[in-house]
């Protein structure tokens, strides 16, 4: 029964010659409500044929057409039931279609008087306004193709074929629409002239409404468009909030970019402005386009970069491939190797400092138009990305700083205690032998000597401590005045050594054995350190190697034209994991409070800052513990054509790299 073809398509191919246009739904209503006002004003009895899309919308104007059925007997009103909505004969005739009619997509309103005719057919080029939709908002968008006119030749054919739809559904009423034919459709009018014209106040009225709609329309768009800008910016600042990690910024800020714009490509790398190149780390693909992440991006020879950073603004590329800002083989052999037909620059700044670059490309098949508010949305995703990290900067160094107050505090407890213990034990032990001294005159000459020997001895210790104190703090403050000079590596070694045995006459050290050989270029350093360096260093090895190790000292050629020095020892050894804190300032491989060798902690922080002085490494290596250890620094090899010749050491193989130089 329902008919899949359309009142306005049958109209047409009946009228080849008529055109319908677009009218807007308030256009409609306007037009719907003045022909139904011309039928309520004349004492005229017309053919009113109404057909609505769906029950509610027919009983919005129910009242209105109880008043026109009082005008006339012969009013038809179709629609799609609902709820209560069927085929009756009351004051008019109602015919419910079925839902799948094609007059469930259609407005139609048909009027034919003796004196007056007026049709509107039109079919909806909009989808209907569904339950729990915001109707205000979708009746503004409704728009539907049709015809609206005044001519009785057009209003008769269109009442024919609705009447038609209406004795499908209701054959009962088949007198009822033969009299109407005979009455209103099969008579014409002779003299065209005396047909009356469309009243040019509701012409006036339907091209006003017609041009406010489509202001609305414009206006709908351009809010929709906002709306997605402004809820765009807010998800990627919600989303780059949530972490105060660079990487995954700007990640999140390329991937939702990339998606809310539908892009081709979105890539965001970090750069600086005197950068050569960048490194593609986060970019968002498009399905199809070929990815360019962990490539080299060139910027020092790169026009559109730089132009860009000139102009501190984004930068539209229409056409890239003939663009003539891109003349160069390389930027266009990019280009090509990409696929990027347009291309759009937006520069990161934070306070005019370049953070980095966001990119959108285009990859075809043809050229685009960036528009003006997709790039204002990009540059404001922009400043985001900036804001964001600069303040993750700002956590990062926040975090060091805490890192270097909580090694400040560390040092300062270790600071407390080794004073506490190495300066308190010594004076102790002196003033209990100067008191012994003064207060015992008959002492015997023996214990006298006893006495004197420990003082001097525990004077000598707090010396020692104090100038490791002023040592270390010449260094790190850089006060040292450097004499670098040619030396004899060999000679310093033996020096050292020397200095070992002289300092440590009463004690039992272990063997040191000096495998450093005759033939070794000189090196260029300040001997004095130099010497101080291997000292403190051999010094250390024989303090927690027993008497029955071994400590050795060798030299080979290290990388660079440097050598490098490693001292030996079969001591005690270091954990692995403590092998980078030996060399802090106060490190106790025991705790500060608990040692069975004594010191200060500060002879290998020390060492450290002498091998820095002249651009050197130093590093410890150990197997763990009793397993001996072996500390290693390197020093530059002095450059004498007449000298230089080291082809007979045999180059070291060290089991690790130096350790970067910290501190």
């Amino acid at each position: 029964m329902s008919r899949s073809t359309s009142v306005l398509t049958e109209l047409l191919q009946l009228l080849p010659q008529w055109r319908s246009q677009m009218y807007f739904k308030a256009s409609l209503t306007a037009l719907s409500h003045a022909m139904e006002d011309q039928v309520l004003a004349e004492d005229d009895q017309p053919l009113v044929i109404a057909s609505f899309q769906r029950e509610r919308f027919y009983r919005q104007e129910a009242h209105r057409y109880r008043r026109i059925a009082h005008k006339s007997g012969q009013v038809y009103v179709l629609s799609a039931p609902e709820t209560d909505f069927k085929h009756s004969s009351d004051v008019y005739e109602t015919i419910a279609f079925q839902p799948d009619d094609s007059l469930a997509q259609e407005w139609h309103l048909v009027v034919i008087g003796r004196h007056y005719a007026s049709c509107l057919i039109c079919r909806e080029r909009t989808h209907l306004v569904a339950e729990g939709e915001n109707r205000a908002a979708m009746d503004n968008n409704r728009r539907f193709e049709g015809i609206w006119t005044s001519d009785r030749h057009v209003s008769q054919q269109a009442a024919q074929i609705l009447l038609n739809h209406i004795l499908d559904y209701r054959p009962e009423l088949a007198d009822k629409i033969r009299r109407a034919q005979e009455e209103y459709l099969i008579c014409e009018l002779t003299d065209r002239d005396h047909q009356e014209e469309p009243d040019p106040f509701v012409q006036r009225l339907v091209t006003y409404l017609q041009a406010g709609q489509y202001k609305l329309l414009k206006a709908n768009r351009s809010l929709a468009s906002k709306e997605h800008k402004e809820r765009l910016i807010n998800s990627v600042t919600a989303s780059i909030r949530r972490s105060l990690d660079p990487e995954a910024i700007l990640q999140v800020a390329v991937q939702k970019l990339g998606q809310g714009l539908g892009v081709c490509r979105c890539v965001v790398y970090r750069c600086k402005e005197a950068d050569i190149n960048a490194t593609i780390e986060h970019e968002f693909l498009n399905s199809g386009i070929s990815s360019i992440k962990g490539q080299k991006w060139p910027l020092k020879n790169n026009p559109l970069f730089q132009e860009a950073l000139e102009l501190r603004e984004s930068l539209k590329i229409e056409d890239a491939i003939h663009d003539p800002r891109l003349p160069g083989d390389s930027i266009q052999n990019l280009v090509r190797e990409c696929s990027i037909y347009s291309w759009l620059l937006v520069p990161i700044f934070y306070q005019s400092r370049l953070l980095g670059m966001l990119e959108l490309h285009h990859c075809g098949p043809y050229t685009t138009t960036w528009k003006s508010e997709d790039v204002a949305l990009v540059d404001a995703v922009a400043t985001q990305i900036g804001v964001a990290l600069i303040q993750a900067e700002a956590y990062a160094n926040l975090q060091d700083l805490n890192e270097q107050l909580a090694a400040l505090d560390r040092t300062r407890s270790n600071l407390v205690a080794i004073t506490g213990h190495e300066l308190r034990t010594p004076l102790s032990t002196i003033q209990v032998c100067l008191e012994s001294l003064a207060s015992e005159p008959d002492m015997p000459a023996e214990i006298r000597q006893i006495m004197l020997d420990t003082a001097l001895k525990d004077a000598e210790r707090m010396r020692k401590l104090i100038q490791d104190f002023l040592t270390l703090s010449r260094l790190e403050s850089g006060r040292v005045n450097w004499n670098p000079e040619a030396l004899s590596l060999s000679e310093c070694v033996e020096l050292a050594i020397s200095h070992v045995h002289s300092r440590n006459l009463d004690n039992e050290n272990p063997k040191i054995s000096n495998l450093v050989p005759p033939n070794l270029p000189f090196v260029l350093a300040d001997g004095e350190w130099l010497v101080e360096l291997l000292s403190k260093l051999l010094d250390n090895a024989c303090k927690f190697t027993g008497r029955e190790g071994n400590v050795s000292i060798e030299v080979a050629l290290g990388k660079s034209k440097t050598l490098e020095v490693t001292i030996s020892d079969t001591g005690r050894g270091i954990e692995p994991n403590r092998l980078e804190q030996v060399f802090d300032r106060f490190y106790q491989e025991e705790g500060a409070l608990r040692r069975s060798a004594g010191g200060t902690g500060l002879g290998l922080a020390i060492c450290r800052q002498i091998v820095n002085g002249w651009g050197g490494e130093i590093w410890a290596e150990s197997r763990g513990k009793n397993n001996g250890s072996q500390f290693h620094f390197t020093i530059p090899i002095f450059k004498d054509k007449t000298n230089d010749n080291p082809q007979n050491i045999a180059p070291k193989k060290s089991s690790r790299r130096p350790a970067s130089k910290r501190k």
